[in-house]
């Protein structure tokens, strides 16, 4: 009988047990497909890789080595649109590369400048193409360094495996060179060096450095610009890279490598891919799981297994009681089983004989002789009542004390994410406070759907927009903060406060805000048509050649614009200065209304003063030259900005395109060139010929180069432009009868979703 009680005491304890189990997965890759080489020079080359097409998965060449013995020791190379490029490393996950891939722009003595063709001959080249191959360029385990003097950004053509692209990339560095031979990493004060992010999903570019046309740097003249890709933490800047020869000697001497992530190729889940045997990559004990990084899928040997899951022979058993000196068991009495392992305890002896859980015990009883039978049952379900209490009880406990630190937790993000700072000013706007909702983490999980990928609405350069769902069925915005950065979270408490300060019917509506999570979080109405850059600047009409938006349309949503941002500097007290004014901050609704948003690069302005001192913010193409040079804000810079929103509105060309010629990249300067040689026209006529009245077009080109004009004392105020709008508008409509009472026709008939930002359209700077 008393067997029986150690029978149920072993199975409870076993049952305990079983919830702390847990068996770490590994990955070994390591082993090249049979009768194929192993290594070239100091380079593992695992399978699907393989040198030669026999020893590559299936013979796809994509996955071809290139061993190139002419070197001692041999150097392996993937081919790359007919590029050969040295691998320094292979993972299971990542293929590091040596890097080649530099854009320079060299200016001699006279000014003039080079082209990359000349530096060829050195290793350099000018673009990365991999294309028709299964490597992508890591966003994550990368950058792009700008070296040169006076830099403001870098443009960069990329794609995937889509269209080409062009992105604008904010790189700053001073013209300041401090007299020293030690490297250093970019971004020091005094250094002529900076570095940013690449896009997702690159799979090739190449591009040239940018430079502000308001900034003089001939004093640098014959110095050298170079933008390099290079993985994070392996440059550092010496100011010899400056010339062609410093950064020659540069990159003989040190390896500088990129990392390429990989994975099958695929189009389909895991689940289409394993019921297609003639393609699916994973073998015999393995698994696949989907990538989130680049396109595709990877194979993982099965927990309690190891090896390469592409070989043919697939994951081969982990035999856990190999190490007898360190193997699972407490007792050592370890059973290999396949897959996994058993352990069992010595005569004498009760228990799991786990490392991990109570282990073994001893039997200690005494036989009793002459006295009554010792009561089995009863001390069996005593002893399982006390354990089941000591569950229970240690479970409500557990519960009590992640409750506890939940709360703790959750103050502490309240603290973080600026909430005594967003008290302190929002208790001087009691009507303003009223109208915000605090919402709860679990209710923005569930209205996106636990931030799905599929709800995400656009990226910029402080967050991500997810459109959500509330259980009321109101469809929101939600604006969630990317990095937990102190100056991040006080933008963040900038643009609530201002928000609760503004009731205007063009500017975007706060719904309310999310402070208890680990980044804080932002909830406005739902603007469902897109932003005014997409429809601008959308492919939709070329076959017609006529704009995506009317001539009406466009004149009422300047005017829309206008009245917004003179309610910023005239009505809100005290006012406010947007500071990033762009066809990508104003949004469309169903009925294309428009509404100013992104207000968090946004100042109030004390009621007493002209101008307030800041660092400069705002978007090439976009920035005010008078704000740029004096860091003095004013109200006329947003002005300037609204300028270069109505030259686009007026001629469907971008800011800044770095494909237009030289002395047209910048819009607001070829604009202004033009309007003074009454050359505008070539810009316009053809686009609004058949749809406005021409006066009342080069009116509002008037009014475009009024606000661009170099001195902001000299620029109309919002108010002045606005007026001046609202009589174009009345004027043109008692011309132009529109079947839409709403002043709306002609628009596009199908209101597809265009809320989310393009990556390439504009790119925010802060100095």
């Amino acid at each position: 009988m008393f067997q029986h009680i150690m029978i149920f005491y072993t199975l409870l304890t076993l049952s305990i047990s079983s919830f702390s189990l847990s068996v770490a997965e590994t990955s070994d890759m390591v082993q090249a497909k049979s009768g194929c080489q192993q290594k070239c020079g100091n380079v593992t080359i695992p399978y699907p890789f393989g040198i030669g097409n026999a020893c590559s998965m299936n013979g796809n060449t994509r996955y071809k080595i290139i061993c190139d013995s002419s070197f001692n020791p041999p150097k392996p190379f993937i081919d790359a649109s007919g590029d050969k490029l040295q691998v320094l490393s292979i993972s299971d996950t990542e293929v590091r590369i040596k890097n080649s891939f530099t854009i320079v722009y060299c200016n001699d003595h006279s000014g003039k400048s080079m082209a990359n063709d000349d530096y060829e001959e050195s290793g350099l080249y000018p673009y990365i193409n991999l294309r028709n191959t299964p490597f992508t360029v890591s966003f994550t385990r990368n950058n792009l360094f700008g070296i040169g003097c006076d830099l403001a950004g870098v443009a960069l053509w990329t794609d995937g495996n889509d269209e080409r692209q062009e992105v604008m990339r904010e790189c700053k560095s001073s013209c300041e060179i401090k007299e020293t031979t030690a490297r250093t990493s970019c971004n020091s004060n005094g250094y002529i060096c900076c570095e940013t992010d690449i896009p997702k999903g690159t799979k090739r570019f190449s591009g040239e450095v940018y430079m502000p046309e308001t900034k003089n740097v001939t004093k640098t003249s014959n110095l050298c610009n170079f933008a390099l890709l290079a993985e994070l933490g392996q440059y550092s800047f010496n100011p010899q890279d400056l010339t062609m020869e410093g950064f020659l000697t540069t990159y003989k001497n040190v390896v500088i490598p990129v990392v390429l992530d990989w994975a099958m190729e695929s189009n389909r889940t895991c689940e289409e891919e394993e019921v297609n045997s003639k393609t699916y990559a994973c073998q015999a004990n393995s698994y696949c799981s989907e990538t989130t990084n680049i396109p595709g899928y990877r194979c993982i040997c099965s927990k309690g297994y190891k090896g390469n899951p592409y070989l043919e022979s697939g994951c081969t058993d982990v035999n856990e009681c190999e190490d007898k000196n360190n193997n699972p068991c407490s007792e050592g009495i370890c059973t290999n089983t396949i897959g996994s392992y058993k352990c069992s305890c010595p005569e004498g002896k009760s228990g799991d004989g786990r490392k991990d859980g109570p282990g073994c015990i001893s039997i200690v009883y005494k036989e009793t002789v002459g006295k009554a039978e010792f009561p089995v049952l009863k001390v069996a379900l005593g002893i399982g009542l006390g354990i089941l209490i000591i569950i229970i009880g240690g479970f409500l406990l557990h519960l009590s004390i992640r409750k506890r630190k939940l709360f703790k937790l959750k103050e502490k993000f309240f603290e973080q994410n600026g909430g005594l700072l967003l008290r302190q000013l929002l208790s001087s706007n009691e009507k303003g406070a009223e109208s915000t909702r605090i919402f709860t983490s679990e209710e923005l999980k569930s209205a996106t759907n636990k931030y799905n990928e599929s709800e995400v609405l656009g990226e910029g350069g402080y967050g991500i927009v997810y459109r959500g769902t509330l259980s009321d069925n109101r469809v929101v915005a939600i604006k969630k903060s990317k990095v937990i950065d102190q100056s991040q979270i006080e933008q963040f408490v900038n643009e609530l406060v201002i928000l609760t300060q503004i009731n205007h019917r063009n500017v975007v509506k706060l719904l309310g805000c999310c402070l208890e999570t680990e980044v804080p979080m932002l909830v406005y109405e739902y603007v469902s048509s897109g932003t005014l850059f997409q429809h601008i600047h959308s492919k939709q009409n070329d076959s017609t050649g006529m704009p995506s938006i009317t001539w009406e349309s466009r004149l009422r949503i300047a005017t829309e614009i206008a009245s917004a941002i003179a309610y910023l500097h005239s009505a809100a007290s005290p006012p406010i200065i947007h500071r990033d004014i762009k066809s990508t901050n104003i949004l469309l609704d169903e009925n294309y209304t428009a509404k100013v948003a992104d207000f968090g690069a946004s100042r109030l302005v004390p009621l007493d003063h002209t101008h307030i001192n800041t660092i400069v913010h705002g978007t090439f193409g976009y920035l005010d030259p008078e704000y740029f040079n004096s860091s003095q804000l004013t109200d006329k810079s947003d002005v300037y900005s609204f300028g270069v929103v109505l030259a686009e509105l007026l001629t469907d060309e971008k800011p800044v395109c770095v494909m237009r010629p030289e002395n047209q990249k910048n819009l607001s300067t070829y604009f202004m060139s033009l309007m003074e040689g009454d050359d505008a026209f070539q810009l316009m006529n053809e686009k609004f010929a058949s749809d406005g009245k021409l006066e009342e077009v080069f009116a509002v080109a008037e009014i475009a180069r009024k606000c661009l004009n170099l001195k902001g004392e000299m620029r109309p105020t919002m108010k002045e432009i606005a007026a001046d709008l609202q009589v174009l508008l009345r004027s043109y409509g008692q011309d132009h009868q529109t079947s839409n009472k709403n002043g709306t026709s002609n628009l596009p008939s199908d209101a597809i979703d265009l809320y989310s930002i393009p990556s390439y359209s504009s790119t925010s700077v802060s100095f």
